[in-house]
């Protein structure tokens, strides 16, 4: 019984760190009108408040899941909580926009920490055969905050203050380091010293930094103009060195061998296919609903939780799925069913069948995004657990903005040439889901293929 309850109490605290997260940032989305009138600045001076935090989380999901594995993944987890919730502190308290714009960033470094040691400690914790479904119910809460997030930013930012939003982190943050402090047992990698490579972290955090900061600001900057491509040629020149640096080391931020494991590179890549599906979507249908058939924002709200609700239903089904079969098997599956619903949202029925469509699109594409860090646990060592976790978020969160950029400059460029914005949506909708279902299929197929070999 006390096993049992130490390992509840896992799951609880990683839970509780990864929905504060989540709730934090799509909350805050909705409260930048009121913070700008509140500061005494223009919405457009807030936008590093969400850029600045993206970037921040982007750079570091790779150095914090590998500094979980060198220096102790409880004690790196309670840093990286810690720092999220000071910085949440000190944003409540802000007197100004640059205040909060600086502890944003930090709050980004701490989630970037957050995310995979989430993962890791779970997987530390659990036996093999109830790992999948213990990581799967904490996708499931921390992708519930993703629905009631706008509504409790609303609610918060029109009955009491933006602030509280910021504030409401300190309990709670507390509350999963108590939990960490009492439930978690320290674990680490111990084939390697506690030693980090600071070459290789630079390199990594301002490759994907210079890289993520392109594809953010592409669009207000020019695709093509001077500073987007510096940004972008600079990003890859360090991954690059990154790579090479990687090579030369003799204990490296990342293992290279990681990218030599099939099984891994196989679920990451569908896994990103999935939320660049999903992300592109759920940008392309908060326009549609809200400029093309005119709802107000929190109407567009209410329309996609049908969507962000199935995303909770998700996690907990992608344990019990993740523990019977095999996860590279499932994932292609998952994007089918994600893109027959996106078909629906794309004919633009009735608002039931709309509805729907949602639902089984959000059910699809959350199922691939929430059983990938199932997958990947699944066939890396243990004592990469927090770096393997590290990279897979990298890559499906910074090609997942990648995405949504895209989607975004597609949409700009179509209405422009004179296409109708609902017939351009629609029409984007359609590539999305014929596109992913294919390169699902695609990588399914190749990978049963070499595993014959």
């Amino acid at each position: 019984m006390e096993g049992e309850q130490r390992l509840i109490g896992v799951l609880a605290a990683a839970s509780v760190a990864m929905f504060m997260v989540q709730l934090d940032f799509f909350a805050l989305n909705l409260a930048l009108p009121q913070m700008a009138a509140d500061l005494g600045v223009e919405i457009t001076d807030l936008q590093w408040v969400i850029s600045g935090y993206m970037l921040a989380l982007a750079a570091f999901l790779i150095p914090g899941g590998r500094l979980g594995d060198i220096y102790g993944r409880r004690r790196t987890l309670i840093a990286g909580i810690s720092l999220f919730v000071v910085s949440s502190a000190i944003c409540g308290l802000a007197p100004s926009a640059g205040v909060i714009i600086a502890f944003r960033v930090l709050q980004g470094i701490g989630a970037a920490i957050m995310f995979p040691l989430c993962v890791a400690v779970v997987s530390d914790a659990f036996p093999p055969e109830r790992q999948a479904r213990a990581i799967g119910n904490v996708y499931g809460l921390a992708s519930l905050a993703t629905g009631i997030g706008p509504f409790f930013g609303g609610f918060f930012t029109d009955a009491i203050s933006w602030r509280g939003i910021c504030l409401v982190n300190i309990p709670v943050g507390v509350f999963a380091i108590a939990m960490l402090l009492r439930y978690v047992r320290e674990s680490r990698d111990e084939t390697v010293p506690q030693r980090l490579d600071w070459r290789g972290l630079l390199a990594v955090a301002l490759g994907i930094g210079l890289v993520t900061l392109a594809v953010d600001r592409g669009e207000e900057w020019g695709w093509l103009s001077p500073q987007t491509l510096a940004a972008f040629l600079a990003g890859l020149a360090l991954l690059a060195a990154f790579v090479a640096i990687e090579r030369r080391v003799r204990w490296p931020l990342v293992d290279l061998a990681l990218f030599r494991n099939r099984p891994y590179v196989v679920v990451t890549a569908l896994g990103a296919i999935s939320n660049v599906a999903f992300v592109s979507t759920t940008i392309a249908t908060t326009i549609y609903l809200q400029q093309a058939l005119g709802y107000s924002a929190i109407a567009a709200g209410a329309i996609f939780l049908a969507c962000s609700g199935m995303l909770a239903f998700a996690g907990p089904v992608s344990g019990l799925l993740g523990e019977r079969f095999e996860v590279a098997r499932v994932i292609p599956v998952s994007m089918g069913v994600g893109a027959a619903g996106l078909v629906v949202v794309a004919l633009d029925p009735g608002l039931g069948t709309y509805l729907l469509g949602l639902a089984v699109f959000g059910s699809g594409y959350g199922l691939g995004w929430s059983i990938v860090s199932i997958g990947t646990q699944q066939v890396v060592a243990t004592e990469q657990a927090g770096a393997a976790s590290g990279v897979t978020l990298a890559l499906v969160i910074g090609l997942g903005g990648l995405g949504v950029a895209i989607t975004a400059a597609l949409i700009e460029g179509l209405t422009a040439s004179g296409l109708a914005e609902g017939t351009a949506i629609e029409r984007i909708l359609l590539v999305i889901a014929a596109s992913s279902a294919l390169l699902g299929l695609v990588l399914d197929l190749v990978d049963r293929r070499l595993s014959v070999r």
